[in-house]
């Protein structure tokens, strides 16, 4: 304030904010200063001829703290599911197969898959549902022995739904299947079809057949179909889900 009185200060530019203010003295010095509540400063300023003016806005820092706002929780986010998922695979040994409790790997299958089945059950340990085991073990044959049936124009069956209550053998059934077809088998639930999340479910479904298709021929036993089915349109406000 002396030097602006001895007209020693030819020119100032206050910050946007007003909390400072450059200056340039008539000697070429320069300097900032913090500025104190003065509603009399400017007008002294000008008073003094002194060539006033305000430093425009400086908008980059606060375009950059936004962006970085706004990129932040996603970051963090999926920082976080991999450090995770990294910590799991180093627990596992580092085995290079597909962590079942990997984020990513949500949609994906979670069929048990043997290659080779040994399930050490045989058509001989089922009793007691003849038909049923008459019409698996024509199916059996098939995959033994394809060419016995697609000379004469058959077709194997797509598939063959088991039903009956619980305990009458239709899992154990599956399993003599296994046993004796000596082909890939592929087990899973269908209620590892229903998830929060919707389109996870079908995107199992898709990746399961996948699967499948790539192991052909082979067998796909979805144990507790049931699991999956109800009437449309009977959710909670009419509304929609997985198993539609």
């Amino acid at each position: 304030m002396t030097a602006i009185n001895e007209h020693v200060i030819e020119r100032v530019r206050v910050a946007a904010d007003g909390r400072n203010a450059e200056f340039l003295s008539s000697e070429g010095n320069r300097g900032t200063v913090n500025l104190f509540n003065d509603p009399q400063l400017f007008k002294t300023l000008q008073e003094a001829g002194v060539d006033l003016s305000v430093m425009p806005v400086d908008n980059t820092g606060n375009a950059l703290f936004g962006v970085l706002n706004t990129i932040a929780f996603p970051l963090v986010f999926f920082g976080g599911i991999f450090l995770i998922n990294r910590s799991r695979n180093q627990a596992n040994g580092g085995s290079g197969g597909m962590d079942p409790n990997n984020p990513f790997a949500m949609g994906k299958s979670k069929a048990r898959v043997e290659m080779n089945p040994d399930t050490g059950v045989s058509f001989d340990d089922v009793a007691g549902v003849d038909e049923a085991k008459e019409e698996l073990t024509e199916i059996v044959d098939f995959l033994k022995s394809p060419e016995r049936y697609t000379t004469l124009g058959a077709k194997i069956p797509r598939g063959a739904l088991l039903i009956g209550p619980p305990g009458t053998g239709k899992t154990l059934l599956a399993k003599a299947v296994a046993g004796e077809a000596g082909v890939p088998f592929f087990s899973i639930s269908a209620a590892e079809f229903i998830e929060m999340f919707v389109g996870v479910g079908a995107s199992r479904v898709r990746d399961l057949f996948d699967q499948a298709k790539k192991n052909a021929p082979c067998i796909v036993f979805i144990d507790e179909l049931d699991a999956v089915g109800r009437q449309r349109a009977q959710g909670v406000g009419m509304g929609n889900d997985e198993r539609e």
